[in-house]
């Protein structure tokens, strides 16, 4: 079995590369960027399975990745990352990666992910992918009630009171009332301003 390893970290690619070569029936290559682990698929014998590391050197995100899925007439290309969310490692197997490997994982299950990804299947830690993703405080969403929260939505998204009224089932006063709230809190002059300061601050 053929394993290209392309991480910019030494010391994790070179203990990859220990894992994998003491189970004796696996032979490592290494690259230490995009372009050269793309130059080794090229000119060597094909490889069981690639793996790159999603933020070295020429990746551009998942580009690198999906640039090197079509090497060849094709190749099994995993993603490796202590970092990478969900939503991206989603997209990175919905765009044909083999597999999704955490630098965390430990060297028995890492040998594991390999040889399943060598032999076809496709792989990503089950506990990693069904996690409940901690939901980060927003500064500038925490002053906000939920009810200003949706007031705001509807200005980012240029609704009149009106239509903001009808979308939330409240009056059109009461949307008036939240807005004066809405607008001290943010030290905002009008709706303009509001939107353009939730906008800003990433809210929507």
């Amino acid at each position: 079995m053929r394993v290209l390893i392309a991480d910019d970290h030494d010391l994790l690619r070179d203990t990859l590369v220990l894992f994998l070569n003491s189970q004796g029936n696996i032979e490592t290559s290494t690259a230490a960027d995009l372009p050269s682990a793309c130059d080794l698929i090229e000119k060597e014998a094909p490889f069981d399975l690639v793996m790159l590391d999603l933020n070295m050197p020429g990746m551009n995100g998942l580009e690198g990745l999906k640039h090197a899925l079509k090497l060849k007439g094709g190749q099994r290309v995993a993603l490796l990352s202590g970092e990478a969310t969900r939503e991206i490692v989603e997209q990175a197997l919905e765009a044909g990666a083999a597999g999704f490997v955490p630098k965390t994982l430990s060297a028995k299950s890492m040998v594991n992910a390999v040889k399943f990804m060598a032999m076809g299947e496709q792989y990503a830690p089950l506990d990693f992918m069904t996690a409940v993703e901690e939901e980060t405080s927003h500064p500038l969403a925490d002053k906000l009630t939920p009810r200003e929260l949706q007031m705001l939505k509807g200005l980012t998204e240029g609704k009149s009171n009106k239509e903001i009224a009808r979308d939330q089932e409240i009056s059109e006063p009461t949307v008036k009332l939240h807005m004066k709230t809405l607008y001290r809190k943010l030290e905002a002059s009008n709706r303009t301003q509001a939107a353009l300061i939730a906008r800003e601050a990433g809210l929507f």
